[in-house]
């Protein structure tokens, strides 16, 4: 294939599923951005879990965020980082009972709003961080692709040993529209599909959400902490006007 068309094919791809989110999805971004903005209301944190490998990228996309909601608190829990070693990340987000270790560990519970995201939903960190956070009383938003759930075997063994997937047992659903396996291009005479769309898809579903959310409560006279830059002129004063509110309740901050 001659050199730069993949480039071409790829920008295509990433175009092609953010406006299937934006055309599809819409309703259901704005269902969670109203659930977040009556979390707002009641000044308590929206928690973000991205459990597993590139999925962590997802909960940091709206933490600490420029333009981004000052009530988001990411949990970042290292044994699902990729940094810490990329097969224990794997086998870390496999790991039935994780996923409510650290939503307890949290204290999540009743009143609380946690968001799930994974572009696969199926591992048993995902289904169970839901599953407890719904037990103790909390709202569950979950982000990932139904089609990639739902077309992969039941016996993957990345899967959770209920076999469910995120969009069943989440409250509200967003669906990031990923397809099997994530990487969507073929190149001639090569055996795997290149390019992947996870990252786009979640960040502009999340994105859209926190957006949402501030439209929200700016439309009803409401107006959120939202960060600004540090490294932009004014950015550290901004931010430190509303730090001390925070800092206490926010684990990573």
């Amino acid at each position: 294939m001659q050199e730069g068309t993949v480039m071409d094919l790829y920008l295509k791809e990433v175009f092609g599923i953010i406006q299937d989110i934006h055309d599809h999805e819409k309703e259901h971004i704005l269902a969670a951005a109203h659930v977040m903005a009556e979390q707002i209301k009641k000044d308590r944190l929206i928690y973000i879990f991205g459990p597993g490998g590139h999925s962590n990228l997802a909960a940091m996309e709206i933490f600490f965020r420029a333009g981004g909601l000052m009530h988001v608190s990411a949990m970042l829990n290292q044994d699902t980082m990729l940094s810490c070693g990329a097969l224990k990340s794997m086998q870390t987000e496999r790991l039935p009972g994780f996923g409510r270790i650290i939503v307890n560990d949290y204290r999540i519970g009743e009143g609380d709003l946690l968001i799930v995201v994974n572009a696969y939903g199926i591992n048993s960190a995902t289904i169970d961080a839901a599953l407890q956070a719904k037990e103790n009383g909390a709202v569950v938003i979950g982000v990932s692709s139904h089609e990639h759930a739902e077309n992969c075997p039941k016996d993957h063994p990345a899967r959770h040993p209920s076999k469910k997937n995120l969009h069943e047992v989440a409250d509200y659903t967003v669906d990031c529209k990923v397809r099997l396996g994530d990487a969507v291009i073929e190149l001639p005479g090569f055996e795997q599909k290149i390019g992947a769309l996870s990252t786009f898809a979640n960040a502009y579903v999340l994105n859209s959400m926190v957006i949402e959310t501030i439209n929200i409560l700016n439309n009803e006279g409401i107006k959120p902490p939202v960060w600004m830059s540090g490294n932009a002129p004014g950015g550290d004063e901004w931010n430190n006007r509303f730090m001390q509110g925070f800092r206490d309740k926010i684990r990573c901050l």
